[in-house]
């Protein structure tokens, strides 16, 4: 191997970390920021940044990678007084640490079945940790993909037990992202405040027009043209949550409603997909209502 190759394999190896913040906006942050990486020997990769003129917030998120072997726990120590100076919610990540991800699903197994493909092929940076069900129809589609399954069926009358077992899987196995994968049971409010901005959530675009167990048989009998679907956080207001990806295709008076059900899967699948790869890789900022996605 040439000294270049040895160099650049070097290169390569080095950890790449993640600085997110955000902030009340003011001069300075960016300058600061700067000069703190700079300081600390840091090559900065990719970097994005967002003034809210509405709410004067500041959001920045930047790629680096450190130079002389600084750690992630010395850097975040060094970037304390900044961050209190500036009142600055900021973390910092390893890009080379995959998100430990729960996915949740129903009887509907399109999204379920495009993330493990997406997953299995290295296109979502998430570490599965499990699937789970209040029901068995992919039982055997999970543990294929070598992944545990856990069934945690859900009546009226063990509603409450079956959430706290909930709660205890997501501490037990430390996932970090909840992905409800068409899992069509409403979350308790509890659980949804434990979470904030951790918990994703996938359905049509339909609301609050078409309501109901048959959304797309509605809109077939009033011709919608467009359908869509929405990624969002979930919280205590069902549906309501910050939007992290929404998309739409047309259909026309040709379909038929299982045209419409299916151009509604794909879209479902693709949209969920953006999103947890979205909020995997950092990208993703609350702002109150509303997310920074940078893209």
């Amino acid at each position: 191997m040439t000294a270049s190759e040895t160099q650049s394999a070097a290169a390569h190896e080095r950890p790449a970390f993640l600085l997110t913040l955000s902030c009340p906006d003011r001069v300075g942050i960016v300058a600061d920021v700067s000069r703190f990486l700079v300081e600390n020997d840091c090559n900065i990769l990719e970097s994005a940044q967002y003034g809210d003129a509405g709410n004067r917030r500041f959001f920045f998120r930047t790629s680096f990678e450190p130079q002389s072997g600084a750690t992630l726990a010395e850097l975040r120590a060094a970037f304390t007084p900044i961050a209190a100076a500036y009142d600055m919610k900021a973390e910092f990540f390893d890009q080379r640490r995959k998100t430990a991800t729960i996915i949740m699903v129903s009887k509907f197994g399109h999204c379920l079945n495009d993330l493990l493909f997406r997953w299995r092929i290295g296109a979502l940076p998430i570490d599965i940790k499990a699937v789970i069900s209040n029901h068995t129809d992919f039982a055997s589609l999970v543990e294929g993909a070598d992944l545990p399954f856990i069934h945690m069926p859900v009546t009226p009358e063990n509603k409450a037990d079956q959430a706290a077992l909930l709660g205890e899987a997501i501490e037990g196995l430390g996932a970090e992202l909840v992905v409800l994968a068409r899992y069509m049971q409403v979350l308790p409010a509890e659980l949804c405040a434990r979470y904030p901005g951790r918990i994703i959530n996938i359905h049509h675009s339909f609301l609050p027009s078409f309501k109901g167990a048959r959304p797309y048989h509605a809109a077939y009998k009033r011709g919608v043209k467009l359908i869509g679907a929405t990624a969002h956080y979930v919280t205590e207001d069902l549906d309501e949550g910050p939007i992290v990806e929404q998309s739409v295709e047309r259909v026309q008076h040709s379909h038929s409603v299982a045209d419409y059900i299916a151009v509604g899967r794909d879209v479902e699948a693709l949209v969920l997909a953006r999103a947890v790869k979205w909020h995997a890789e950092r990208r993703v900022l609350l702002n109150g209502q509303r997310t920074v996605v940078f893209q």
